[in-house]
């Protein structure tokens, strides 16, 4: 890929991976043909913000883990109510770094 296209992607999403990240994502976008752009745009990166806001709102019932795609962590987290609020708050630290690692591993699904 054109390296401009790649320098505009990572400037309209670079929130959307860890600052270390960066430099591994921009390698593997250059290495990819032209025609993935299309792919590389609607792949539905999660905004790690709003998957916090969504975790400190409704984290006891799962609803963060659902919206990252983990199923059965999300039901594991309804049943035991969060693991009796102890999950959810430690979900609170963790659920930013987690979100953009998913999202490194979409780019990375790319190949």
């Amino acid at each position: 890929m054109e390296q401009n296209k790649v320098d505009s992607y990572l400037m309209a999403n670079a929130k959307y991976f860890a600052s270390d990240q960066i430099p591994a994502v921009r390698d593997h976008l250059l290495r990819l043909p032209d025609d993935r752009m299309v792919q590389l745009q609607s792949l539905g990166l999660k905004d790690p913000t709003t998957i916090l806001i969504v975790s400190l709102l409704a984290g006891g019932l799962g609803v963060d883990r659902f919206m990252l795609g983990e199923t059965g962590l999300g039901i594991a987290k309804l049943l035991t109510c969060g693991g009796l609020g102890v999950w959810t708050i430690v979900d609170w630290f963790i659920i930013m770094g987690k979100t953009k690692e998913n999202n490194l591993a979409k780019i990375g699904a790319l190949s």
